[in-house]
């Protein structure tokens, strides 16, 4: 299957008087599906499906669409619980590729679909998830885990549900399906459907958009810890005494260049098992990209946003954007 899906339907539709004007110039909405088991918790959980719907910020119309199957590597054969759920086959995930190469190919897309976008270049994307679990929990711990790196944008997101309140109310327990209804839409597709629950939490965001609530940054991830230092022990001096430390050497990684734009940090932790992805890994059009991204108008290039959050439980108000 194409990594690129054509965009369903006519589009969300114009917004009416009262919308609001946002400060992104695009959406990226996300509903990853993971490995699962009925009333059992899953050691490691590895996404299988990575589906993404792109949203125009100033029309709410779905710009591009893509999806694709994920082969997890601890537990390669679905049960038949995830099946049902997800509606995902075990030849789906089977022809998939790894986490690390979806990453990469997301990454081109996104790319693709947002060039000439933008003031002079500049494109303010925010990533928009139901929740918080597949930004805070699911991407975030998988890749730690196996030690592949990701774009830092999603490092930041829009949790739609705190919106969803502003404009509805409601209380924090009413799920995507219940959301949509609520906003006086019908749900489309089949429900855990990765692609599928993407696309009506972004017809759900256009419809929050036109109630002219303006959305913001919801959670963020705190930068990676401090990179490991090494000391080494006093050097003797010629005259009988013992001279101050050399300074400690940092031991530092390259900075990892995206087809998307601008350079990540390395791994957040050890890699238990270091993906090695393909060389295209550097560029899609093999050289390097002239964007990077940036954070307030902050450049990032090779260097750590200064987001003041913890890692799992903080908040920030960051704006990425793609320069």
């Amino acid at each position: 299957m194409s990594p690129i899906m054509a965009a369903r339907g006519q589009g969300l539709g114009q917004g009416q008087g009262h919308q609001v004007q946002q400060d992104f110039d695009f959406f990226l909405v996300v509903d990853f599906e993971a490995t699962c088991e009925k009333d059992a918790r899953i050691y490691p959980q590895e996404i299988i499906e990575f589906p993404a719907v792109l949203v125009d910020g100033a029309t709410g119309l779905i710009a591009s669409a893509f999806r694709r199957y994920v082969r997890p590597r601890h537990r390669p054969v679905l049960t038949q619980f995830c099946r049902d759920l997800t509606g995902i086959r075990q030849e789906d995930v089977d022809g998939g590729v790894d986490l690390g190469e979806a990453l990469w190919l997301h990454d081109a897309w996104l790319k693709a679909a947002t060039a000439g976008a933008g003031n002079k270049g500049r494109v303010r994307l925010a990533v928009v998830t139901w929740g918080d679990w597949d930004c805070r929990t699911m991407l975030e711990f998988e890749c730690r885990f196996k030690g592949i790196e990701k774009p830092s944008y999603f490092d930041r997101w829009v949790n739609l549900r705190v919106p969803f309140q502003a404009a509805l109310g409601g209380g924090a327990r009413v799920n995507l399906q219940e959301a949509v209804r609520a906003a006086g839409l019908d749900w489309e597709g089949r429900l855990h459907c990765g692609l599928d629950d993407a696309h009506n939490t972004a017809r759900l965001l256009a419809e929050i958009m036109r109630r002219g609530v303006k959305i913001t940054i919801t959670g963020s991830l705190a930068p990676p810890p401090p990179l490991p230092i090494q000391k080494q022990p006093p050097r003797s001096s010629p005259c009988g005494g013992s001279s101050a430390p050399a300074p400690p050497l940092i031991q530092q990684q390259p900075p990892h260049t995206w087809p998307c734009g601008g350079s990540s940090a390395p791994p957040l932790l050890p890699a238990i098992q270091q993906q090695q992805l393909p060389q295209r890994h550097i560029s899609p059009c093999g050289g390097s990209s002239v964007t990077c991204l940036c954070y307030c108008g902050v450049a990032t290039r090779g260097g750590v946003v200064p987001v003041q959050a913890n890692r799992f439980f903080g908040g920030g108000n960051w704006t990425p954007a793609m320069v």
